[in-house]
């Protein structure tokens, strides 16, 4: 799987003394290699098949610096990488078009190891979670 976005990050920090801030603009992206298994709640034969699984995948994140604004604090530098292993659940549902074609929907979530929180002031505390959507056709052989 693939996946692009844009990030924003902001820090911020006052105290009687001084203040400071950062906001940072990113472009990221996140490769995944999936290995999921699947649990069909109908027979194979069925015209609509919903389904859950789970899984594990590989996740590749990269991320680079598009543009900063800042004040009294220094926003992250360069490049962000990091690859690891993250736990993929999903929910779906086929419904059959024709023997061989049926339509899918699945809803994903997968979880793993946050590699932008070391590089934040403060460090954050979350888990990267990536949610996705998808919508595809399924052949049966």
């Amino acid at each position: 799987m693939l996946n692009q976005n844009d990030l924003t990050l902001v820090s911020s920090y006052t105290s009687p003394q001084a203040g400071g801030f950062y906001e940072q603009t990113r472009d990221s992206s996140q490769q995944a290699l999936v290995f999921d298994g699947l649990i069909y709640f109908r027979r194979l034969d069925s015209s609509i098949r919903p389904y859950l699984g789970t899984g594990l995948s590989i996740v590749r994140f990269s991320s680079k610096e598009d543009g900063s604004l800042a004040q009294g604090l220094t926003p992250p530098a360069g490049e962000i990488r990091s690859t690891h292993i993250g736990l993929r659940s999903h929910v779906g549902i086929d419904f059959r078009l024709s023997r061989h074609i049926s339509f899918r929907y699945s809803f994903s979530e997968t979880i793993s190891s946050n590699p932008i929180s070391p590089s934040l002031t403060p460090p954050g505390r979350r888990q990267l979670m990536n949610f996705q959507n998808l919508f595809g056709f399924v052949g049966h052989f």
